[in-house]
C-alpha cells in the first residue's frame, strides 16, 4: 500500500466556560478548532471543516447572529486566512478538488467550512444526519442546516466504515456527544492515530474520566464507553489526538497545515 499522510491544522480558536468541556471546572478555556487533511492514494479527505466565514467578521452583530444560542458564552478568534479553504490553498491543495469530507458531527465548529469544500462527498453517520434534520433540534439551534445541508453528494453510514477498504482510514462510531458522533482511525507510518473529535475534548477528560457539562452530552454512558475505548486503543500503542486540547494542538501545528508523524511526536503529551 502506498503511503498515507496525515496533516493537522488549526482553523481558529474559541473561548468558552471551562466547565462546558469538563463538568465542575471554573473560569474560561480557549480551545483550538482543528481540522485534518488525509492524503491517500485513492483520494484526499478532510476530517471536519471548522468554523463558517461570517465568524471572521469585525461586526459583532454578524458574529452574534452566527453563534446564535452560543453567543453569550463564546468568544471567537478567527481571522482571514485561518479558514479551512485558505489553509489548504496556502499548502498548495485546491479546496475544490477534495474528494471526501468526514464530519465527526454537525455542530457549528466542525462543519462550518463545508461550504468552502463544495465538490467533496460528505461521509456522515446516518443517525447524525437524522438528528441534524430534526426540526426541534434546528429550532433549538443545536444544528444549523446552512452549515451542512448544501447539496453535497452524501454517504450515510451506520457504524464503523472503512473508507478506502484497506484499513488505513476507518470511521469509528463514538455516539454520545451527539446521537451520531464519529471519530477516525488513520494508520500512519504503521501506527494507529485516533482522532477523537468531541468524543473526548481534552487529555484531562480521559485521565480523569470527566464528562463535559450535561448541556452537551446526548448519552453519558455512551461518552464513558468512548473514553474506555480510547484508553484501550492507547494501551495497544495508538496515538490519541483529542478534540480540542490546547496544549496538544500547539505541539501538532502552529495553525498552518503540518504533517503528523507519530515517531517524531513520540514525546507528545498523550
Amino acid at each position: 500500500m502506498e503511503e498515507v499522510k496525515l496533516y493537522a491544522m488549526t482553523c481558529g480558536w474559541i473561548t468558552m466556560p471551562y466547565g462546558f468541556f469538563m463538568a465542575g471546572e471554573t473560569g474560561d478555556l480557549a480551545i483550538p478548532v482543528p481540522c485534518y487533511l488525509i492524503e491517500h492514494p485513492k483520494g484526499t479527505v478532510l476530517f471536519d471543516t471548522g468554523l463558517e466565514l461570517p465568524l471572521q467578521s469585525k461586526d459583532p452583530e454578524v458574529v452574534k447572529k452566527s453563534l446564535g444560542v452560543f453567543s453569550d458564552i463564546t468568544t471567537v478568534n478567527f481571522v482571514p486566512g485561518e479558514d479551512v479553504a485558505k489553509r489548504l490553498e496556502a499548502f498548495g491543495v485546491d479546496p475544490l478538488k477534495i474528494n471526501f469530507i468526514i464530519n465527526s458531527h454537525l455542530h457549528f465548529d466542525h462543519c462550518g467550512g463545508n461550504a468552502c469544500i463544495p465538490n467533496a462527498r460528505l461521509v456522515i453517520q446516518k443517525r447524525e444526519w437524522e438528528a441534524a434534520k430534526n426540526e426541534e433540534n434546528i429550532e433549538k439551534e443545536v444544528y444549523a442546516p446552512r452549515h451542512y445541508d448544501l447539496g453535497h453528494e452524501r454517504l450515510e453510514i451506520d457504524g464503523e466504515h472503512d473508507l478506502f477498504g484497506d484499513g488505513s482510514v476507518v470511521l469509528i462510531p463514538s455516539f454520545g456527544h451527539t446521537p451520531g458522533h464519529q471519530s477516525l482511525k488513520v494508520k500512519v507510518d504503521g501506527k494507529d492515530v485516533i482522532i477523537t473529535a468531541d468524543a473526548c475534548y481534552l487529555k484531562a477528560s480521559l485521565e480523569k474520566m470527566t464528562l463535559p457539562d450535561a448541556m452537551v452530552v446526548n448519552d453519558a454512558q455512551g461518552m464513558l464507553d468512548n473514553f474506555n475505548l480510547f484508553k484501550q486503543l492507547k494501551s495497544k500503542g495508538a496515538m490519541v489526538l483529542y478534540g480540542h486540547d490546547p496544549e496538544q494542538s500547539k505541539l501538532l501545528t502552529d495553525g498552518a497545515i503540518r504533517r503528523v508523524r507519530p515517531a517524531a511526536l513520540a514525546g507528545l503529551q498523550q
